[in-house]
């Protein structure tokens, strides 16, 4: 039997919208899954363009911060792009405090992010 998928994923114009279905990204075991997701969605493009919407994320941990680093190294390394939509409160302090605000494009909302994939 599958596992339910911890993403939602919409095509657009050429570009991938993912949304994440849990609000707190907390367990290892879910990090790795939302990791195997999204490379088995980098692996699948040529040049990926992909927007991961944060809007339903309550909570990270240090964990989904290296996964997420990860994801971001195997889209550059495909030529692609990744944007961060809607990223607020403590989860954007916690990309300012540890400078990864300079590592990715974090966008105030989706159609800021997907106009940043253009």
């Amino acid at each position: 039997m599958a596992e339910n998928s911890l993403l939602q994923i919409f095509e657009r114009d050429g570009i991938t919208n993912v949304e994440f279905v849990e609000s707190n990204i907390l367990d290892e075991v879910c990090i790795r899954r939302i990791g195997d997701e999204l490379t088995a969605v980098i692996d699948r493009k040529g040049c990926p363009k992909i927007v991961l919407n944060f809007q339903n994320v309550n909570a990270l941990s240090s964990s989904a911060l290296g996964m997420l680093i990860t994801v971001n190294a195997k889209i550059g390394d495909k030529k692609g792009k990744l944007a961060l939509a809607s990223l607020e409160g403590p989860i954007r302090d916690v990309f300012r405090i540890t400078k990864l605000d300079k590592a990715f494009t974090l966008c105030d909302s989706l159609a800021d992010a997907m106009s940043s994939m253009r």
